[in-house]
């Protein structure tokens, strides 16, 4: 017979690592293999071979995209912002006036936006609504990021590209400069990269939201809060200070042992899923090396050095390179400054979000764990 106690019962792993709490069809990670999908596809595959448009199709919609259905879906973008171009534009005026930091003002800015626009609670809306939603505030977001930087620099958003896309675009508004098809390829890996990955922090808190049944708006803002801890989205810029730190070839090694000998954490290796090569880092590693040059030579040193003597100081661990250290070299290859690597990825991972958001959406059953209480008995009083 058992003697568990029903408290111990309920008893779950720390974080809830390895935890199932719910069926989804939007992505898989599989950290053992080193591998991950959107829906039915490779997600590195489409990021070597899809448009930043195709991507957003078929996580949000679940439909690849063809020539029927991408005219479908970019017809449905220019619906879903036809009418909230003005509304953007005040949210952008009123949170660039109010703050200088760009991710502080995309979570003031979505809450405005779907103020102003009227949206309503997903618990509201037919699927159609709800997807109008998600996709008028995913296509806002890069929109308001790249305004928002060039209002922190005290410079006016500048004119769309005309026949560029999404990552063009951007580009466009934070470099100040039209983007060459090289650092648009470039980003667009990237972005495409990390659109989602499974159910980590923020993208659960997007899905608990959604469980309410509240708006799109209000789940984008959770999970924004979300990325903003250290432990979760970190700061991609973070993954550079060493190589600025060590800055010649002949100095990593002793730079890397005496930080290790410290106990300090080298930025950008290890990761809580994988458990092998980070897929996406090694993307970023391929990309990084089109563009070549020394800084890279640099990076190729330092991740060598850092995986063997990581597997030295801490065997059995498997600490490799993680996107971030070579995704930071990419973005500065395409000319972002280091303050905007993290709303970057919360431009990507944007998509990812309401997409889970949609899906969490379609079922009625709010989330609401147990928690198991530790805490001391009540107490008896003396009669």
């Amino acid at each position: 017979m058992s003697t568990m106690t029903p408290q111990a019962a309920l008893a779950a792993p720390r974080g809830l690592a390895g935890v199932i709490v719910a069926d989804t069809a939007v992505s898989d990670v599989r950290g053992a293999e080193g591998f991950y999908q959107y829906r039915d596809r490779s997600a590195i595959e489409l990021a070597e071979t899809a448009t930043f448009e195709d991507a957003w199709q078929l996580l949000v919609t679940g439909e690849p995209a063809t020539d029927a259905s991408r005219a479908v879906f970019a017809a449905r973008v220019d619906h879903a912002i036809s009418g909230r171009g003005a509304d953007v534009d005040a949210v952008i005026d009123a949170v660039s006036n109010a703050t200088p930091d760009v991710l502080a003002g995309l979570a003031a800015a979505w809450p405005l936006l779907g103020a102003r626009s009227g949206i309503r609670p997903l618990y509201d809306l037919d699927e159609n609504e709800r997807l109008a939603d998600a996709v008028a505030l995913a296509a806002s977001t890069p929109v308001i990021v790249g305004a928002l930087w060039r209002r922190s620099q005290g410079d006016r958003a500048l004119p769309p590209l005309a026949g560029r896309g999404v990552v063009a675009n951007y580009l466009h508004q934070v470099t100040g400069l039209v983007p060459d098809e090289a650092r648009e390829a470039a980003l667009t890996a990237y972005l495409i990269a990390v659109m989602d990955h499974g159910f980590n922090a923020s993208t659960f808190t997007a899905r608990v939201i959604a469980s309410t049944g509240a708006d799109a708006a209000a789940c984008l803002v959770g999970a924004l809060g979300a990325l903003t801890g250290p432990l979760h989205g970190g700061a991609p810029s973070r993954a550079l200070d060493g190589l600025d730190a060590v800055g010649d070839v002949d100095l990593v090694e002793p730079w890397i042992r005496a930080e290790l000998a410290a106990g300090r954490r080298l930025m950008g290796f290890g990761h809580a899923v994988y458990r092998t090569t980070d897929p996406r880092a090694e993307l970023m590693k391929r990309v990084a090396l089109r563009t070549g040059g020394e800084r890279v030579r640099l990076a190729l040193a330092f991740q060598e050095t850092a995986e063997r003597l990581l597997a030295e100081a801490k065997p059995g661990r498997d600490l490799h390179a993680n996107v971030e250290f070579w995704a930071a070299l990419v973005m500065e290859q395409c000319g972002l400054p280091r303050s905007m690597f993290t709303p970057t990825f919360a431009v990507a991972r944007t998509i990812g979000w309401t997409a889970h958001v949609l899906e969490q959406a379609q079922d009625p059953k709010i989330i609401r764990p147990s928690a198991r209480y530790v805490g001391p008995p009540v107490a008896v009083r003396a009669p």
